[in-house]
């Protein structure tokens, strides 16, 4: 059986079957520059440490300051070396005024090392409160886990010990683990432990606010008037300080002052404006009645707006602006002498 070979055969095929290829045309680039990129949300409104160190000029080399450590350092040696003598000269007239003279002298000695030990401590004590805010700050703003850890660590430690806030620590305690997000956990800290204090500090400088007004417009010595807002100001950032915390002794309150002195000037808090003090002087009663009343309420008006700077720089966890007590809030409380400021009544806030 032979094989039946096919010869090569040519098709044609038609024109409409044929697979047409596209003719890819080549284009110069061509820049874009419509492009708009969209941010990452945080997830709310930033939370700001407050400032509480004015800028300055780069430092010098002061002979002032040469002179008044050799000077002090000078003064020491020459009262160590007259009690030295005082002592020498007791012993050498009796054995017990000598040994009388000595104990005495090391209590003082004792007594100068427990203040020194309590200006450290004080210092230390603000320099935690400024890592426990900045801390803070990142916890909220970056939702940092570390951060927002090392936060409830350091207000466990500096709250330990506390009676009145022993209830909240326990709850923060039991509920600290079953919430993840580091700005909750916070959360969760300022409305079990920070916001029974924020009503005492609210107290606090309502109180001390309305006390010099009173003192202030009643008096009529300048200089007594002088004394008294600067004794009643130091003592409220003492309390308010002691209350969030802190340990205030006699130069760390100067600090605490320097702070909140500084957070109000880079903040501008210190002007009042005319309009604020005609609304609850000028046009009130209070300031119909006498003009010596009208300096009494913004000299009380000045001392609510330093507890409130006050308030912002001790607190350990910042608050944000819209959550942060204004000075208009306060103002009816403290010229109308403890009565409650009605919170239907707007009131602009003074920024």
């Amino acid at each position: 059986m032979s094989e039946h070979v096919r010869q090569p055969q040519v098709f044609e095929l038609a024109e409409d079957a044929m697979p047409k290829t596209e003719k890819i045309k080549s284009r110069k680039p061509r820049a874009i520059t419509d492009i708009a990129f969209e941010t990452d949300p945080i997830g709310g409104e930033v939370v700001t440490v407050p400032q509480t160190v004015l800028p300055t000029a780069p430092r010098r080399f002061r002979w002032w300051a040469v002179f008044v450590s050799a000077l002090f350092a000078l003064a020491s040696m020459w009262a160590g070396l007259a009690i030295t003598q005082l002592i020498e000269d007791f012993f050498t007239r009796s054995v017990a005024l000598g040994w009388i003279a000595l104990t005495l002298a090391g209590l003082a000695g004792l007594a100068l090392l427990a203040m020194i030990f309590r200006e450290i401590w004080g210092f230390a004590r603000l320099r935690k409160i400024e890592s426990l805010q900045q801390a803070a700050a990142r916890a909220i703003n970056l939702d940092e886990a570390k951060a927002a850890t090392e936060t409830l660590r350091g207000l466990d430690e500096i709250y330990a010990g506390r009676a009145d806030l022993a209830h909240g620590r326990q709850q923060l305690a039991q509920l600290k683990h079953d919430i993840i997000d580091p700005s909750d956990r916070l959360g969760l800290a300022e409305r079990h432990l920070l916001e029974p204090l924020d009503e005492q500090a609210h107290r606090i400088v309502a109180r001390r606010a309305r006390r010099v007004t009173l003192i202030t417009t009643v008096t009529p010595i300048a200089a007594f008037d002088i004394l008294f807002v600067a004794a009643q100001n130091l003592g409220m950032l003492r309390e308010i300080a002691t209350l969030y915390g802190g340990r205030p002794s006699t130069l760390s309150t100067l600090k605490l002052a320097r702070m909140v002195a500084a957070h109000l000037a880079v903040a501008g808090g210190l002007a009042l404006s005319d309009n604020l003090i005609q609304h609850f002087v000028g046009k009130g009663l209070l300031g119909k009645l006498s003009a010596r009343f009208g300096e009494g309420a913004v000299n009380g008006i000045l001392t609510a707006r330093i507890g409130l700077a006050a308030k912002t720089v001790c607190r350990p966890i910042p608050q944000k602006t819209d959550t942060r007590e204004t000075l208009a809030s306060l103002l009816k409380e403290v010229v109308s002498f403890g009565e409650k400021a009605d919170p239907n009544v707007a009131i602009k806030p003074e920024r």
